[in-house]
């Protein structure tokens, strides 16, 4: 049995909540667009708004991408490298999530998959709205006509219009909470609502202003100058470093989220941090039951002292050397007239991997 909360004349389940994030599972469709709302790895309610906003599919595949993909760049060195589970065959559309034991462990891991996700979509239909891609919105309106008379500029241009972007992405992506029972439940939705907003929000924080100058000779007599989101790697930073500084929030929850450790219970919650309940579990080693393959057979650096260093990575388990031979053209030359000639050369690679 599950329980249905209608608030405001919308009714979501608790089966509906768990399947939130069945929307990445979009980033493998082609064009989801030409399958239709009803076909494509989207809960009830997200496909009640894929219905009423058919022409943001694309934008929605886009981000799921965008963050998968930001994911997999910011952890490729590490334990845990963002790995994507394989989806069943046999499985209902949807019904395999794509990142596995991570999606609902509570970790950190999890805080980063919500964040990014969220960031993503706000990213690609922020990015679809100024391209002028849909009617609903454009640019953001609320620049035009201001600036600064004596000190030489002017909004103009097209600057993003980023609150589009993340309201989008709440009524995407977003619930309530409200009457959900079960107090693990509770803290661990309220969590991922917490960390969903702290992606949006890094968006947000890294906008920029970019000017054009105007003027006689080139000179920079006027400005005109427009706000721009900066590129997905650099919030993918951003939100990294959130990671490494996450903060664990205790498993009971009162009025508010609470930091777990009592004596800095007094230092506050910020909405641009990520929040987890439950530890890591180790990486190092395989665990089937998790779906957790270890690092064993990982590719390493002998000489790095990071993440993605050999004692590290292997977790002290020592490390396999082998050598790879690696066969290509080069030095070529063009031959008058017609052709291409060139050398075969062949060099050799130490490849070390993790035992």
């Amino acid at each position: 049995m599950h329980l249905t909360i209608c608030l405001r004349e919308t009714c979501f389940t608790e089966e509906s909540q768990k399947t939130s994030l069945w929307w990445l599972g979009i980033a493998s469709f082609g064009v989801p667009e030409k399958l239709g709302c009803a076909n494509l790895p989207l809960n009830s309610r997200q496909k009640e708004l894929c219905k009423r906003k058919p022409y943001l599919l694309p934008s929605i595949r886009e981000g799921a991408r965008l963050g998968i993909q930001e994911c997999r760049s910011q952890f490729r060195h590490e334990r845990w490298n963002c790995r994507i589970t394989a989806a069943s065959t046999t499985a209902p559309m949807g019904a395999s999530p794509l990142f596995g034991y991570e999606l609902s462990s509570g970790t950190k891991e999890t805080a980063f998959i919500y964040a990014v996700m969220a960031a993503g979509l706000v990213h690609s239909v922020t990015r679809s709205c100024s391209a002028g891609n849909m009617t609903e919105c454009s640019c953001d309106t609320t620049l035009q006509n201001g600036g600064s008379a004596s000190e030489g500029w002017h909004w103009g241009g097209c600057s993003d219009d980023v609150q589009y972007g993340m309201w989008f992405s709440r009524k995407f992506l977003d619930f309530s909470i409200k009457n959900t029972t079960g107090k693990e439940n509770k803290v661990l939705l309220a969590m991922n609502l917490h960390n969903n907003e702290a992606g949006r929000q890094a968006v947000a924080k890294l906008m920029s202003v970019d000017c054009r100058c105007h003027g006689v000779s080139g000179s920079c007599a006027v400005k005109t100058c427009w706000k721009t989101m900066s590129s997905f790697e650099k919030i993918g930073h951003l939100l990294k470093d959130k990671y490494e500084n996450s903060i664990q929030i205790s498993d009971k929850i009162k009025r508010k989220m609470r930091r777990r450790e009592k004596d800095q219970r007094k230092i506050p919650i910020h909405k641009d941090d990520l929040l987890y309940v439950n530890k890591s579990p180790n990486y190092c080693v395989e665990d089937k039951k998790l779906g957790i393959p270890g690092t064993q057979g990982r590719e390493c650096n002998r000489t790095s002292e990071g993440a993605d260093g050999c004692n590290l990575l292997c977790c002290g388990r020592g490390y396999n050397t082998h050598v790879v031979r690696h066969v290509e053209r080069c030095e070529c030359k063009f031959i008058w007239c017609c052709y291409v000639r060139c050398r075969r050369c062949e060099s050799m690679t130490d490849v070390h991997t993790c035992k």
